[in-house]
């Protein structure tokens, strides 16, 4: 057999080791990281600035009565027993229920008042609709304390002032704000849907329940998300309609009274405000994604 019929040996595949990518020298690992933190030095700083004041709270909560009141920044040693001591002092935990009573019913009736009104206002053709958007556009232009003192005497006269049915009650009559980010999004979603819903058989209430809620739950996770932080930071509500009434008192107006009784101890009140923040925050970061989704996509058509 000559040399040129001979078959020709080529390279095998290449083994993982001769695939590994080289890790590059320090000075350019360096380098790179410096680039980094350039390009995103903006977005630290703000961050810094941001969580600043948290830490500084985290820490204060963490000392002493005596250590709180000095220049110390690091507590020394940690005061777990703060977390225990705030619920002996004050009746944090009436204060709790009270607001997720108030929290949770205000956004069940926000929810379901303003899905029907903005479903009616987005997907349905009935004469004067626009004009009644732009009635709900104005109600939102009117600040809460005009219409105080009205519906203040409202409630008065019903006897219901000194209890949280004066702040939950008007919830499950519609948002203006909700109703506008929901007609936004519902607009967004495909009229084919609602079409072939219609051929099937299906009535509004039925395409309202099965098809356009079903497309718009990043809206309504907004909606209700934004419903539950207002009513759990809500502060002019409940100190007008149940100071008179302590037991009826939220976690905003009690932490501002338990701050007043006990202004000296500023650990006891930084571990309060803490404990005030913790549901807010761990209900954000668990709806994030639905929130964001839900607030991005609104008024874009698809």
């Amino acid at each position: 057999m000559s040399t040129a019929s001979m078959p020709i040996e080529t390279a095998g595949p290449a083994t993982a080791e001769t695939l590994v990518r080289r890790r590059p020298p320090r000075p350019v690992r360096r380098r790179r990281a410096l680039v980094a933190i350039a390009d995103h030095s903006i977005l630290i700083a703000l961050t810094i600035v941001f969580l600043a004041p948290f830490a500084f709270m985290l820490l204060t909560a963490l000392m002493t009565s005596d250590q709180a009141l000095s220049s110390t920044l690091w507590p020394h040693p940690f005061h777990w027993s703060n977390v225990t001591d705030v619920f002996d002092r004050a009746p944090l935990w009436r204060y709790t229920l009270n607001s997720m009573l108030y929290a949770g019913l205000s956004t069940i009736g926000v929810l379901v008042s303003s899905i029907p009104v903005a479903y009616a206002l987005s997907r349905l053709r009935w004469r004067g609709r626009d004009a009644t958007f732009l009635l709900v556009l104005a109600t939102m232009m009117l600040p809460a304390q005009v219409t105080a003192v009205p519906l203040y005497v409202l409630w008065s006269k019903l006897h219901l002032v000194g209890s949280l049915a004066p702040l939950i009650i008007p919830n499950w009559f519609g948002d203006a704000f909700s109703i506008f980010l929901l007609r936004q999004f519902f607009l967004t979603i495909p009229e084919e849907y609602s079409d072939a819903a219609r051929v099937d058989g299906c009535g509004e209430l039925r395409i309202l329940l099965t098809v356009v809620m079903r497309l718009a739950k990043p809206a309504i996770a907004a909606v209700g998300l934004f419903a539950f932080l207002f009513a759990w930071n809500d502060f002019f509500g409940p100190l007008l309609y149940t100071s008179e009434n302590q037991d009826h008192w939220t976690l905003s107006l009690g932490l501002s009274q338990f701050r007043t009784q006990y202004q000296v101890q500023w650990n006891l009140t930084m571990m309060a405000t803490l404990l005030f923040m913790a549901p807010v925050i761990a209900l954000f970061f668990a709806a994030q994604k639905a929130f964001v989704e839900g607030v991005t996509l609104t008024g874009v058509k698809g």
